[in-house]
C-alpha cells in the first residue's frame, strides 16, 4: 500500500472529532466538498468505510473508531516532527466569557494543543463585559463572548446559544415562595435578561446563590437549592429544563462571537481551530 495522505488523515481526525465535514473544513481553511473527497479517497485506499454519513450527522464506523487512535498518533507525530526545528513559542492570550464555558473545556484545550504544540495559550475566563474591557485595553489577543448589545457587530459570529431554566430533576417549587435563582451576579447579561423576563411576567423571584462560571451556577441547581439560567449545553447531569413545567417565560437566544485583530497566519489558524471546535461541541 502506498503512503497515506497526511492531509487526508488529518481531515479524518478533525471530522471524527467535530462530527461535521463543514466544521472540519473551517478548521482546515478548506471546503466541505474538498474534505469529503479527501476522506473518500482515504477510505478507498484503506479499503475500509471509516465514516457513516447521514443527512444530519457524521459518525465513526466501527472500523473508523479503530483507525482513529492510530490516525491521531500519526498526525501528532507528523506535527511534532515538523515543529522540531522551531524554537519560536507564540503566546496567544484569549478571553472567554464564563457564560459559555462548559464541560468541553478539556477537549477544547487538547484540540488547540494538537493544532500547534508550540503555541502557549493563556486563557482568561470572566464575564463578557470584563472580557471585552480587557480586549479593548489591548490585554487580549482575542475575545470569545456573547455579542454585547451596545456594540456594532464587527466580530465573527460562531454560533447561537440558547438558554433555559435549569433545576434538579426532583426540584419542586414551594407554594407562596418566590422563584429561587442561582446567577452569576448583577454584571451578568443573562441574569439581566432572565429577571427582566420574570418581572414582565409578574413572577416573583429572589437570588439565593451567586457564583462565577456555568459549572458553579449549575452546581447550585444540581444541589436542588435554586434554578439556574444556563446555556442548555452547560446543564449539569441530573438537571432538567423546567421552563414549560412552571410556565416560565422563554429566554431569548444570543449570538456567540469572536473578536480579534490578529492577522498573522499562525494565530488566525489557531483561532479558526478554536471557533470550529466550539461549534462542534455546541452542535454535538
Amino acid at each position: 500500500m502506498r503512503a497515506l495522505d497526511l492531509d487526508a488523515v488529518k481531515a479524518f481526525v478533525l471530522t471524527a472529532d467535530l462530527q461535521s465535514f463543514t466544521r472540519a473544513a473551517e478548521a482546515l481553511d478548506s471546503t466541505q466538498s474538498a474534505i469529503s473527497l479527501k476522506l473518500r479517497r482515504l477510505e478507498a485506499q484503506l479499503g475500509r468505510r471509516l465514516l457513516e454519513r447521514t443527512p444530519r450527522q457524521v459518525r465513526l464506523s466501527a472500523e473508523g473508531a479503530l483507525f482513529l487512535v492510530s490516525a491521531r498518533d500519526l498526525v501528532g507525530a507528523h506535527d511534532r516532527a515538523v515543529a522540531s526545528f522551531s524554537v519560536e513559542q507564540r503566546r496567544l492570550v484569549i478571553g472567554i466569557s464564563h457564560q459559555i464555558v462548559g464541560s468541553e473545556l478539556p477537549a477544547l484545550l487538547r484540540y488547540m494543543n494538537e493544532h500547534d504544540p508550540h503555541l502557549l495559550i493563556e486563557l482568561r475566563v470572566a464575564g463578557s463585559r470584563e472580557v471585552m474591557q480587557a480586549y479593548d485595553e489591548g490585554r487580549l489577543d482575542a475575545a470569545l463572548v456573547l455579542q454585547p448589545e451596545d456594540r456594532n457587530c464587527r466580530a465573527e459570529k460562531l454560533f447561537t446559544e440558547s438558554f433555559a431554566w435549569i433545576a434538579a430533576a426532583d426540584w419542586q417549587p414551594r407554594k407562596g415562595q418566590p422563584l429561587p435563582l442561582s446567577t452569576q451576579g448583577e454584571s451578568c447579561s443573562i441574569r439581566a435578561t432572565a429577571v427582566r423576563a420574570l418581572d414582565q411576567a409578574a413572577i416573583p423571584w429572589t437570588e439565593v446563590f451567586i457564583g462565577k462560571g456555568a459549572a458553579v451556577v449549575g452546581a447550585a441547581a444540581a444541589a436542588g437549592i435554586a434554578i439556574a439560567v444556563l446555556a442548555r449545553r452547560s446543564a449539569p447531569a441530573g438537571t432538567v429544563d423546567i421552563g414549560k413545567t412552571l410556565a416560565l417565560p422563554v429566554l431569548p437566544t444570543q449570538e456567540v462571537v469572536l473578536y480579534s485583530a490578529l492577522s498573522d497566519h499562525r494565530s488566525r489558524n489557531a483561532l479558526r481551530t478554536l471557533g470550529a471546535a466550539f461549534k462542534g461541541f455546541v452542535n454535538a
